[in-house]
């Protein structure tokens, strides 16, 4: 399914208080609560059915399954018993280790863990089988309590204390916002923490990490960022396999602690890590603690969530400025790939930073830019993988526009993403002078389509705007007609042609118009055309028809076949490879010239709408295009003219409206 553009510019943030409700009855966790109460039923969760589809999509159980409440499983089942802590984790028979380290880390931070998991439910009074978890940009999850068993065991995760349930409905409720319990096979921590947290991630490589690569993990930890780490593989035949040492190779850790002692008159630092398996520990020094220096020898990466960007700054805790950008990118319109694919790579969501105010003492401006594609895990099930991403930032020249191809012809990028890499998210920190600039986020290659969240938070307020949200609309007012014994030679002989047409009446017909159409654009071998229709031509009429009669007078068509012309040239010079077709990559540039300078949503619907599979658009879907276009442009401004009470959209929702797009 294409993916369209939804929500253009900057927004808040989103905090957990104003978590949106998930459920398609459309009613709240208390509403849906309240109304199982009254009714003395249990709730059943119909968004997320206890049935095989809400297991896996790729294969069948291999064991019998049975749902069953925790009720049903033991006798006294509680939520929560003696508080949550790591050891409430435990591993079942999902590959799911990732989210566990996550989770693990998520009970260091009791706050945080407060936010994800709403202390208003329990097995006490008020039970109806109904629980709920705040997760992805503060999305209230509502799930019931019917849990995967076998043999009246949980299968998934649990607690240590078969009695304690939240871990194990935690992990449905995110297997219901990915699509199953499949979908969470594989993963990295900081793709959970980022989601229990609205965090940002940063990972280091160990053997590459800053001298004082101890003190930031000890401030990450101080300040209630989550920390994962893991060893890397090198082949498929490597995961999971254990090392002398008794680590397991590509498996998720979560941090837990980091402390130095005194040992034999030195100071000793030392690092926990915890394995979600519950057993497999690091059998070398310091047994249950590592000694630091084997951890970095021993580990590969560790990944950071902070709940702030400014976590790993100077003790000096900032207020750092936020804002989000949601987006698409769309085949044949906005998915334009990297600057490698320079014809296209323009095309891209373009965002316009503004940056005012320096760092307090320094000459440059701090910010840090996240990157996140979307929902790519609950698209497994179709096929969907996790796509290469990256971002690059230029100086913005003195234009308010989105910027053309020769633009990036010509000048190189200021900053951009260390590398485009097949992660949920990439992020980078930067400095920069005040200034104006262009950020274009994109996937690798192009023609990838995918939705995403661009983050940019920065030390000083930073203003930014979307280039590509703006419709602007510039028709020039028909010309006035020629009077008779004033028209040219040139104008005497269309005007002997128009009489050939229209016959007696001096007027044309759709009918007619559709003859004489077809008849002069077949004949022109410089553009692919199939045939205009019927519909077309009325279409045309009603754009032209000043009268109302229904039909075209010669002034009338006089001015429609001039206007033609120009679309004619039009095309013909955004057809750059002389194939008788537009590239639908063009298309933006083309309407500009003909005076449309629409919104990405707006370009993405038209390209859904016009072209074809090879996203090319013959001359009769162009010239349809443009008379929709120019007949909704006029009608809105007549109507916005003769009363602006009466309108109450805005040109792009008027123009969606009318085109029926």
């Amino acid at each position: 399914m294409p993916y369209l553009y939804r929500a253009p510019g900057p927004q808040a943030h989103p905090v957990p208080k104003d978590a949106r409700i998930t459920h398609s009855s459309g009613q709240s966790f208390e509403q849906m609560r309240q109304e199982c109460l009254q009714r003395g039923t249990l709730f059943e969760d119909a968004d997320f059915p206890a049935s095989n589809s809400s297991l896996f999509y790729s294969e069948r159980p291999q064991i019998p399954f049975v749902w069953k409440r925790p009720g049903e499983i033991v006798k006294n089942p509680e939520f929560i018993l003696g508080g949550a802590t790591r050891t409430d984790i435990c591993q079942g028979e999902l590959g799911d280790c990732w989210l566990l380290a996550a989770i693990a880390s998520l009970t260091l931070n009791q706050k945080a863990l407060a936010r994800v998991i709403p202390q208003d439910q329990s097995f006490g009074p008020g039970y109806a089988g109904i629980f709920h978890f705040q997760h992805s940009e503060w999305l209230d999850v509502v799930i019931d309590d019917r849990l995967p068993t076998f043999r009246d065991r949980l299968v998934f995760l649990h607690s240590a204390d078969h009695n304690e349930f939240w871990s194990a409905l935690l992990e449905k409720a995110y297997a219901k916002l990915n699509g199953s319990y499949e979908a969470l096979k594989g993963g990295s921590a900081i793709e959970a923490m980022e989601d229990f947290t609205g965090g940002v991630a940063e990972t280091f490589q160990t053997k590459e990490a800053p001298e004082n690569f101890y003190e930031i993990l000890e401030k990450a930890l101080k300040r209630g960022s989550l920390l994962g780490c893991f060893i890397d593989t090198r082949s498929a035949a490597e995961s999971e396999a254990r090392t002398p040492f008794g680590l397991i190779k590509g498996h998720a850790y979560s941090v837990t602690g980091i402390d130095q002692v005194s040992f034999r008159g030195q100071r000793i630092e030392l690092i926990r890590i915890r394995n979600p398996w519950g057993q497999v520990e690091w059998n070398g020094s310091w047994s249950d603690r590592m000694a630091f220096k084997d951890f970095k020898a021993h580990f590969d990466k560790v990944e950071i969530c902070n709940l702030t960007p400014d976590a790993l700054e100077e003790d000096a805790i900032h207020k750092w400025e936020v804002t989000v950008h949601q987006g698409s990118w769309v085949r044949g319109s906005t998915a334009g790939g990297c600057r490698n694919f320079l014809d296209t790579f323009w095309t891209n969501p373009q965002i316009k930073l503004s940056l005012t105010e320096k760092d307090e003492g320094q000459e440059e401006c701090s910010f840090l830019v996240a990157l996140m594609q979307k929902d790519r895990r609950k698209l497994k099930r179709f096929g969907a993988n996790v796509l290469t991403i990256g971002y690059a930032i230029y100086e913005c020249p003195d234009k308010d526009e989105h910027l053309n191809k020769d633009f990036f012809r010509y000048h190189a990028s200021r900053a951009r993403s260390k590398t485009f890499i097949n992660l949920r998210e990439v992020s980078d920190r930067f400095k920069l002078p005040p200034g104006e600039y262009i950020l274009i986020p994109s996937t690798f290659e192009p023609h990838q389509e995918a939705d995403f969240c661009l983050r940019i938070f920065s030390e000083k307020k930073a203003i930014t705007r979307d280039m590509d949200g703006n419709v602007d609309i510039d028709l020039p007012e028909p010309p006035k007609p020629t009077p008779p014994d004033q028209e040219t030679e040139e104008e005497q002989r269309f005007r002997a042609l128009f009489e050939q047409v229209a016959g007696e009446d001096m007027e044309v017909t759709a009918e007619e118009l559709e003859y004489v159409l077809n008849a002069v654009l077949q004949k022109k071998k410089d553009i692919k055309f199939k045939k205009l229709s019927l519909i077309s031509c009325k279409n045309i009429i009603s754009l032209m028809d000043t009268s109302g009669n229904g039909k075209l007078e010669f002034d009338e068509f006089k001015v429609f076949w001039d206007k033609l012309k120009q679309w004619i040239n039009l095309f013909l010079r955004f057809d750059a490879d002389k194939s008788g077709t537009m590239s639908t990559y063009e298309l933006r540039t083309a309407l500009k010239a003909a005076g449309f300078q629409l919104s990405s949503h707006l370009l993405q619907l038209i390209v859904l709408r016009y072209a074809d599979e090879e996203l090319q658009l013959d001359f009769d879907d162009f010239l349809n295009c443009l008379v929709r276009l120019e007949n909704a442009s006029r009608v809105f401004q007549a109507l916005s003219t003769k009363n602006k009470e009466f309108i109450h959209l805005n040109i792009n929702e008027f123009i969606h409206l009318t085109m029926n797009i």
